[in-house]
């Protein structure tokens, strides 16, 4: 365990990733803490109706997935200033899916709920990204993680959870549906003009481990209209990963794109 924790404390380094980074510096960093990955199957006909055409559906073994994604954000960074207070630690919880561009794969955000509303502001307004504004808790007892959360203006919109990891961390292994999930190194989004556009990032691989646990609300999906195979989701945990996040691009040019 302190072996592949070490790997997160080298300096940075961005040769595992399967292009180069923009010319340009990056512009935010954040940490995420105690995060699940739950994955459901869905349908790529189903899928396919609910994401933007720009975007290329990805798929492992011919299958499309969901992610429901609950965790702690926390040292939330601006590039050369100081934290804004009150911005700085706070839960989300993200419903994403994977996509590509030019061979490139990604993730695409159905929602992004968080309990910061300065953060759900700053997100929408300079990563045009679906983020909502919900009542969290994220607590710890032990190995166990539990997770709540409520939309502030669409109370029907909740999900809680408890979860722990189950496991030795271990990196993923190559070509295995966790490597497919995780080791992704930009995100889409659709800016104001109705063009696709991508943020990229770094980070060190992860490092995971298998979990367990009960999801006993979630209507994050249903009330999005995303019907899925079955409600048995796969679960994956990561304790910690340091991430950095570079300005919008146009995935065409690599030029920034706002």
């Amino acid at each position: 365990m302190v072996e592949l924790l070490n790997i997160q404390e080298n300096k940075w380094d961005d040769s595992h990733r399967p292009w180069p980074l923009p010319n340009y510096p990056w512009g935010m960093k954040q940490t995420w803490g105690d995060l699940l990955f739950a994955h459901y199957p869905i349908q790529y006909d189903v899928l396919r109706k609910l994401v933007p055409e720009g975007l290329e559906l990805d798929s492992y073994d011919g299958v499309c997935w969901i992610g429901v994604v609950p965790f702690r954000m926390s040292g939330v960074r601006l590039r050369g200033l100081p934290p804004v207070p009150g911005t700085d630690e706070f839960p989300e919880l993200n419903v994403r899916t994977y996509v590509m561009i030019d061979g490139k794969p990604g993730v695409y955000f159905f929602s992004l709920d968080a309990d910061n509303w300065p953060a759900v502001k700053g997100a929408r307004t300079f990563f045009h990204l679906p983020y909502h504004y919900a009542k969290m808790d994220i607590k710890n007892f032990g190995d166990t993680v539990l997770f709540e959360s409520k939309r502030r203006d669409q109370t029907d919109i909740v999900f809680a959870a408890r979860y722990k990891p189950v496991s030795e961390p271990s990196l993923a292994v190559k070509g295995s549906f966790e490597e497919w999930m995780s080791e992704r190194y930009c995100f889409y989004t659709i800016n104001a003009s109705g063009v696709p556009v991508r943020c990229d990032i770094l980070h060190h691989p992860w490092i995971l481990q298998q979990a367990e646990g009960e999801i006993t609300l979630n209507t994050m999906l249903s009330k999005q209209g995303i019907i899925v195979d079955n409600d048995r989701p796969i679960l994956h945990f990561s304790k910690k990963i340091d991430v950095r996040a570079w300005p919008l691009v146009s995935p065409a040019t690599g030029k920034l794109r706002f």
